[in-house]
């Protein structure tokens, strides 16, 4: 039982790592030394970290609830055993969830579209949308690390 909760709890802190640190590096890093680049350079190069990026995403989306409803109900016997912190997680977690799967099939698209079809002018139309959420998602993420790192203190 220990080895199948620290699993859970190694794959749980991975996969926020993943997806919270993907989102610090392309918003902090990659965002302003893009932006130098010519539109169909820069918009060719978002899109294709963006396919391989969201399809890390996909995957925390999946493997995150899991891991956090299995360790609920392992270690703490299900809601009635946990403290405020785990249910401001779980919330945070779900609403994080919520605004990928529209980004993913909301702004996300059109933007692939327009760049698979070179047009920069209707890309970076889209751009701002997609940024705006990635932003979003990066301060719950942040929130959501901390209170899941500090809550039982």
């Amino acid at each position: 039982m220990d080895l199948a909760i620290t699993a859970l709890v190694v794959l749980h802190v991975l996969f926020a790592v993943i997806w919270v640190g993907g989102m610090v590096f392309a918003y902090m890093v990659l965002r302003p030394s893009v932006d130098e680049m010519e539109p169909p350079q820069k918009l060719s190069l978002l899109a294709a970290i963006f396919r391989r990026f969201f399809l890390w995403v996909w995957h925390a989306v999946v493997i995150l609830p899991a891991t956090g409803y299995a360790l609920l109900f392992m270690v703490y016997g299900g809601f009635a055993g946990v403290g405020l912190y785990l249910h401001l997680m779980q919330g945070l977690g779900l609403v994080m969830i919520a605004l990928f799967v529209y980004l993913f099939f909301g702004p996300y698209p059109p933007f692939r579209q327009a760049v698979a079809e070179a047009n920069w002018p209707e890309a970076a139309k889209h751009l701002p949308g997609v940024r705006r959420i990635i932003a979003i998602n990066l301060v719950l993420g942040l929130i959501t690390v901390a209170v899941g790192a500090s809550g039982r203190f």
